[in-house]
């Protein structure tokens, strides 16, 4: 399947279910929700993870409970930041079924393992070598690229998952995860029979660098290269992977964004105010986006009219204005369905990176980078909202900090043992199949219950669910 026809597949997906919403709405409740609040006081309480009736935190003490929740939330964080994905489509369902948590407090736990994981993880990351190249293993390009208009993106899907109908959230999960998955699992076979390839190579010519078309080394191994790399210690290696000016920038997008939510928290939903803020996002946000924009297609020009082939980041794609067209809308809508299904934008920018001709290795660090800026805006906002009880916060969260180290540690030991380089996607390709039976089965039976109940089933009025 090309990437074309996966797009398309994911927009008819979402089409067909977004114009099947007035068909489904119930008609009395459509009327009980305009002539009274009984019907709407119900629907508000509905956000992207479910039926909210009431706060539910129980008690931080050692049970069967306690100890599955651990082990889960252990191998979920481990192999979502592994994958670049997070893992929050295990996370919530994990939280409400066997811990007991509700919905919306169980989501903003989830963001809390999100960052503690991706926290650890790029820690790691930052004293990892390139696996071919003498470059940073985060590519601050891509992140500078991605992560303002993925955080956009997200502002706007949250706002606009107490519009949409929850069983239609359900059916975009299913479709998006499906099709990322299955779409991750194939690009894997294909890295994995690359692989095959370039190790029978290696074997019958030892020593020789070989590299594939695009003249990468897909896999972390251990060979003799024609320039001997320089040995650097530990802290120069960090050191070196670090850019500080473009971190600066980040997280001064990130701050902005902050500034911005908690602000907007505190002012009257649809007020003039209120929209000032909400406005006030885009400048920053398409501004970050435009100058890294200008600036790869500029040296883009400049590397055609002298004849260089070699990538201008760690992305195999060129970039004109259509892939860097491409790209702004792959962010913002990644980010849009991100915050829309309370997925964060792992689940999308994970396989986009891939998608573009981003090395797995690369793309995990990149991604799980960009992912500890969008979480943490969240876990900071739930914070402040106090949405969740600080104890288990603290506890899964130190969970996830462990699990995202020794996560990344495991496999890249695995990958360089095995020498595939795949492994990290096919781990990418199964969290997000897991989450799509986790989140659909959860979603399917609160949608059912709905259903029984005689809930609304339309969307819902913007300003009133705010």
């Amino acid at each position: 399947m090309a990437t074309s026809g996966f797009v398309l597949f994911l927009l008819a997906g979402f089409s067909v279910a977004v114009l099947s919403v007035p068909f489904v709405s119930h008609p009395n409740s459509q009327n009980s929700n305009q002539n009274g609040l009984s019907s709407s006081s119900s629907t508000l309480s509905h956000s992207a993870y479910g039926s909210i009736t009431k706060t539910v935190w129980p008690k931080l003490e050692f049970s069967w409970r306690l100890v599955l929740a651990t082990v889960i939330g252990f191998l979920g964080s481990a192999c979502g930041t592994v994958g670049g994905v997070g893992g929050g489509g295990i996370f919530v369902p994990m939280l409400t079924l066997i811990v007991g948590f509700d919905t919306k407090s169980a989501a903003a736990l989830s963001k809390c393992m999100i960052m503690g994981a991706s926290a650890s993880s790029v820690w790691y990351n930052l004293g990892v070598r390139h696996p071919t190249k003498e470059v940073p293993i985060i590519d601050y390009d891509l992140a500078l690229l991605f992560q303002p208009m993925l955080m956009l993106g997200i502002t706007v899907g949250v706002a606009l998952s107490v519009v949409f109908p929850y069983w239609l959230i359900t059916v975009l999960i299913i479709i998006l995860f499906l099709g990322t998955s299955s779409r991750s699992f194939f690009k894997g076979i294909q890295m994995w029979k690359e692989e095959t390839v370039l190790k029978k190579e290696m074997t019958d010519r030892e020593g020789t660098h070989v590299v594939n078309s695009r003249g990468e080394l897909l896999i972390d191994t251990e060979y003799e290269p024609l320039v001997p790399r320089e040995e650097k210690t530990q802290m120069q290696i960090v050191c070196f992977n670090l850019r500080w000016k473009r971190t600066l920038v980040l997280l001064l997008v990130w701050v902005f964004f902050l500034v911005l939510q908690i602000i907007k928290n505190d002012v009257e939903a649809c007020s003039a105010w209120y929209w000032v803020l909400f406005c006030l996002q885009f400048p920053i946000a398409l501004g970050v986006f435009g100058y890294e924009s200008v600036k790869l297609y500029i040296e883009h020009k400049k590397r055609v009219r002298t004849g260089n082939t070699e990538s201008i980041c760690e992305a195999s794609i060129g970039w004109t204005a259509t892939h860097i067209a491409f790209c702004s809308l792959c962010g913002i809508l990644g980010g849009i369905v991100g915050g829309l299904l309370g997925s964060g934008g792992g689940f999308i920018l994970g396989p986009l990176l891939l998608e573009i001709g981003v090395i797995p290795q690369v793309a995990s660090a990149t991604a799980t980078f960009v992912m500890a800026f969008s979480s943490s805006l969240s876990v900071v906002e739930f914070y402040l909202l106090k949405r969740f009880p600080i104890p288990y916060a603290f506890y899964l969260t130190s969970v996830s900090i462990l699990a995202g180290f020794w996560g990344q540690f495991l496999v890249r030991k695995l990958v360089t043992f095995l020498g595939r380089a795949s492994i990290i996607i096919f781990i990418l390709s199964g969290v997000i199949f897991l989450s799509a039976l986790t989140m659909g089965f959860v979603g399917i039976e609160t949608s059912i219950e709905m259903i029984r109940n005689h809930e609304f089933m339309g969307f819902l009025g913007f300003c009133s669910s705010q």
